[in-house]
């Protein structure tokens, strides 16, 4: 399974253009299929977003944010773009 390791903002940018270089989108339930769900709950309250959609904006329904699956440092990810900020997702040893 797939853990948060960084986003954009902390990496390095040669890491990032060349993971967005060769990604290929998915979809969320691909996604979500690779990661720890607790941490994306725990991402998507920190970035604002409701756990139900009659609380308000879910992640889910948001479709400005897209998924992702690529390398990163030559590891495979996958990872969700958020106003053009990218959240990474790596096999952690």
């Amino acid at each position: 399974m797939k853990q948060f390791i960084t986003n954009c903002i902390g990496a390095i940018g040669e890491d990032i253009n060349d993971m967005t270089d060769e990604a290929s989108e998915i979809t969320r339930r691909t996604f979500l299929k690779h990661i720890n769900r607790e941490e994306l709950k725990e991402l998507e309250h920190g970035l604002g977003y409701m756990s139900h959609y009659k609380q308000g904006l879910t992640m889910s329904r948001d479709w400005h944010v897209s998924y992702w699956k690529s390398k990163y440092q030559k590891k495979p990810c996958v990872y969700f773009s958020h106003s053009c900020i990218e959240y990474i997702f790596v096999e952690v040893n």
